[in-house]
């Protein structure tokens, strides 16, 4: 059965998520440079036809099922302190995205990539010179036609059974410091964005997204605003990052990072990411090196431990803020994983990982995250994990009430920081001109997630009055 359907029967016999929202409106703040509209989109895409793979591929044949499409409806935060936040397990996920009866290949990984290729009568050797020339060799192809040097035979049976593309572009949007922001289309309409950020010390770092909008609904992010559309095929994450390489690498040179920063939790799709970060460092193709893919999470405690134990790439922890009072608020889902539960988890999970440093970021935002006090808590709640700490600009954007710290405010944090024994590093705003600067990729249109109600003591801090 179609998702699309299987949606409809939980809303009928569930919690029907559209009176959820509204009895917790009056919770919600809507700020006038918006339509006046309490509620988020419950648009649920029907997903692409299912693909079946041929009856010799073998004993280890690729499972595929449909996503999951409808979770936003559930899980968008104006909720109580006992709502079921979304935890990345749920409902159905697809990892290969299908056009028609074709497999799109860049949802494989190289072992299934080559086994399915054996499938069709084919020798592994090929497969090894299909792989490489749509991932190295600086090819990155995105059609039969660029194919150069394959088997005749092959090449034929790969336009018979074969989708070379997941993406459409639909436009690169230049910012004055040198950022790009990249436009996607999707076969459904919807539309991702992914940054490309150049360095002046030769690392160009693509920052790809892992779903269309976000569940997470943490306050300062534009994203988050949207709400969940539907997570992003495997084949989807990793055409950003080939497409960044394709398109940009002779303006701004070598792409060496890939950060999953974009649009979504990477954790709430955590399938796809693993499968798309495990392309990504393979050596026979993107070949970036593990410790150069980082994977950030604003804290699903069961994926992240389940990313330590599967994932050679890096981990970014979003935490933002040193108390649970005020994480509860910006970023709602530390009402089901507390900052002790989360931080006592890395504790534990980093005591086996060798020369191994989680990142947290910490989006510094005037008045409510950025004192004295807050950088001594900080300090003490990192103790005994081995980490680095990345202060960041906040970006402002139409929907959010915070205002960034001033340079001087950082300053003065970072420094005690560093007293306290953290590396601690200051990152500043890339692309905020053409909104590619951290949290505020999106477009949320006219139906948006719920603004939280704001803390009484911060009020003041976001000129709301007492």
């Amino acid at each position: 059965m179609e998702t699309g359907y299987m949606w409809m029967r939980r809303v009928r016999f569930g919690v029907n998520p559209l009176s959820l929202a509204m009895a917790y409106s009056s919770s919600a703040t809507t700020l006038p440079c918006f339509p006046p509209h309490p509620l988020f989109s419950f648009t649920c895409f029907k997903p692409p036809h299912l693909i079946s793979l041929p009856s010799s591929y073998g004993p280890r044949s690729i499972s595929i099922s449909t996503p999951s499409c409808c979770s936003s409806a559930s899980s968008l935060l104006s909720l109580p302190e006992n709502h079921d936040f979304p935890d990345g397990e749920r409902g159905q996920t697809y990892t290969h995205l299908s056009k028609g009866s074709k497999v799109l290949l860049k949802g494989l990984n190289y072992a299934e990539f080559q086994e399915w290729v054996q499938s069709h009568g084919f020798r592994p050797g090929q497969a090894l010179m299909l792989w490489k020339r749509l991932y190295g060799d600086n090819i990155w192809a995105h059609d039969i036609d660029e194919l150069k040097g394959l088997n005749k035979d092959f090449k034929k049976m790969l336009s018979e059974h074969a989708e070379l593309r997941a993406l459409s572009l639909k436009d690169i949007l230049t910012a004055s410091d040198g950022t790009r922001k990249i436009l996607f289309a999707l076969d459904d309409g919807l539309v991702i964005e992914t940054v490309v950020i150049p360095c002046d010390r030769g690392r160009t770092t693509v920052c790809v997204s892992s779903q269309v909008g976000c569940a997470m609904n943490c306050q300062f992010c534009y994203t988050g605003r949207m709400g969940l559309r539907r997570h992003l095929t495997a084949a989807e994450i990793v055409e950003q990052a080939v497409y960044a390489r394709r398109l940009l690498s002779g303006d701004v040179g070598s792409i060496t990072n890939v950060v999953f920063m974009g649009m979504g939790e990477p954790f709430h799709n955590i399938e796809n990411v693993i499968r798309a970060a495990d392309i990504m460092v393979d050596e026979q193709g993107l070949h970036f090196s593990p410790r150069k893919v980082t994977v950030s999470t604003s804290g699903l405690v069961p994926q992240l431990k389940r990313f330590l134990h599967e994932s050679k790439c890096a981990l970014a922890v979003s935490l933002n803020a040193t108390t649970d009072e005020v994480r509860n608020w910006i970023m709602p889902i530390n009402r089901k994983y507390k900052l002790s539960f989360l931080l006592e988890t890395l504790r534990e999970e980093l005591k086996f990982k060798n020369n191994y440093k989680v990142l947290f970021e910490y989006v510094m935002l005037a008045g409510i995250n950025d004192s004295i006090e807050d950088a001594k808590r900080l300090i003490d709640l990192v103790k005994g994990i081995p980490c680095k700490i990345n202060l960041i600009s906040f970006n402002p954007h139409c929907g959010s009430q915070f205002r960034p710290s001033n340079d001087e405010k950082m300053i003065e944090f970072r420094n005690i920081l560093a007293e306290g024994g953290c590396i601690v590093f200051m990152r500043f705003s890339r692309g905020d001109d053409q909104m590619a600067a951290c949290g505020q990729l999106g477009n949320p249109g006219s139906s948006q997630a719920p603004l939280l109600r704001v803390p009484e003591q911060f009020r003041v801090a976001l000129n709301l009055g007492v």
